[in-house]
């Protein structure tokens, strides 16, 4: 007999509620809706990656564990390749978190507004999901925190700095406050970290059940090569190895990995520009009629104040100019997010929102 399937039916029942990750993308001229590097990879980098290219053994599977690769990572920052474990984007570092340390019966703890895809994941691995409100401020509160981690005894707490979409860094007592209390793992998300003052790396140590994720899709110009890596005790990042599937991490990825290590000095020359240009953005804003929020990352988020978060994003968009909406997440009503481009980006923006404003 032929029987026909219905979805409902097939898939999990806890999945079945849960939508997927989308950022809506839109055909403009001034694209500031997705934290990409403005600026592409410096000149001699293709070429570096092509020729890595040609000399693939295109027959072989590439280096299961990616150690040439862990060994370049940790070099940068004064760790083993024993500490280090590259993946396929930051979101699989966390996927893999999820599965190793979470999963069903284990609780994961997030302060919300944050990053979407930690809860996301977490439930998708079938973790029970437990978000505490930040501040007012958007800064995680100590006492809040510490009450809901002896309360629900999470197995992982997530704490992304500097947090998106906020874009503030948490302060280091704060982590440390975290990694005396919490009863499990505390897992640092720093994808903005160079753009901050402090990095979590400094208090990784063998004692201490933390873990920093890193990616190379900011501050490294390499958002299409979906690269990313954690960096932890060896205990730790040996668990996460069990998780990944075999050969997840193909040859041409890695060799673009090692080859992006080997232009720091540039890294570091756009990172500063971007700070600059950062400063400049935030003000401006300050002097038009929007509330802001100070910025650690590549980001500032704003409120306009007497014009709908949602109209002026469409305006903005009709003057060919993309910002991220976030006027409908929980606790960012009326807000929106820009991403720090080029100073021409970032001048077009606010001239654009200028004018939207005036009106």
């Amino acid at each position: 007999m032929n029987r026909r399937h219905r979805v409902d039916d097939l898939v999990r029942p806890d999945l079945r509620a849960l939508r997927g990750y989308h950022s809506p993308q839109v055909d403009v001229e001034v694209r500031l809706n997705t934290n990409e590097s403005p600026l592409p990879p410096p000149d001699g980098f293709a070429d570096e990656v092509a020729k890595a290219v040609a000399d693939v053994e295109w027959h072989r599977y590439p280096d299961r564990s990616a150690w040439s690769l862990r060994e370049a990572i940790g070099s940068q920052h004064g760790v083993g390749p024993e500490q280090v474990l590259a993946a396929n984007g930051s979101n699989e570092v966390l996927q893999s978190i999820c599965l190793a340390f979470g999963g069903a019966g284990r609780t994961v703890l997030t302060f919300e507004p944050s990053y979407t895809m930690h809860g996301h994941i977490a439930r998708t691995t079938q973790g029970t999901v437990v978000e505490v409100e930040r501040g007012s401020d958007f800064r995680i509160d100590p006492t809040v925190a510490d009450e809901a981690m002896a309360r629900r005894r999470p197995a992982i707490v997530f704490v992304c700095s500097p947090n998106n979409p906020t874009g503030l860094a948490e302060d280091r007592q704060l982590v440390e406050c975290l990694l005396d209390r919490a009863p499990g793992l505390v897992v640092v998300d720093e994808a903005y970290a160079q753009f901050s003052s402090w990095t979590a790396l400094d208090l990784v140590a063998d004692h201490r059940p933390l873990l920093v994720t890193r990616t190379y899709s900011k501050t490294w110009a390499l958002a299409a090569a979906r690269l990313g890596y954690v960096i932890g005790p060896a205990d730790l990042v040996a668990e996460l190895d069990k998780v990944v599937l075999p050969y997840h991490l193909d040859t041409v990825t890695q060799a673009v990995g090692m080859a992006a290590l080997r232009y720091r000095r540039e890294m570091e020359q756009r990172v500063a520009l971007l700070v600059e240009e950062r400063g400049r953005l935030a003000a401006a804003l300050a002097d038009l009629d929007v509330d802001t929020w100070p910025s650690d990352a590549n980001f500032v988020l704003f409120r306009p104040r007497r014009v709908p978060g949602r109209k002026v994003w469409e305006a903005l968009v009709e003057r060919s100019v993309l910002v991220r909406d976030t006027s409908s997440w929980p606790r960012l009503e009326g807000c929106l997010r820009v991403t720090v481009g080029t100073a021409a980006e970032n001048t077009r923006f606010l001239a654009a929102l200028t004018e939207v404003l005036s009106q």
